[in-house]
């Protein structure tokens, strides 16, 4: 499945996967803003806007709005997979 191996690279296959994967998670319990997941993941906000600039390139998350405003929303490839990535995360040493 394409979405399996996505979801792999993008938390196992590279750096920052386990900041991506805490953005997933967040996002799939509350769709925020990059400021909002900066509080909330205690991450500076460039960091933020480096991993959703990447997890948005590969459709794992969709932003909506414009500017500051923009919300970011867990795509449904991501949702209909979350067994699969919960699954990931777990074996790449969930804390």
């Amino acid at each position: 499945m394409k979405t399996k191996r996505l979801i792999w690279w993008l938390l196992a296959g590279s750096r920052g996967g386990v900041n991506r994967a805490r953005i997933i998670l967040a996002l799939h319990d509350m769709p925020s803003n990059a400021n909002q997941l900066a509080e909330h993941l205690n991450l500076d906000y460039k960091t933020i806007r480096h991993h959703l600039d990447i997890l948005v390139k590969h459709e794992a998350i969709v932003p909506q709005g414009e500017g500051y405003g923009i919300v970011y929303f867990v795509s449904d490839d991501i949702e209909a997979n979350f067994d699969d990535f919960r699954q990931i995360w777990v074996r790449i040493g969930e804390k």
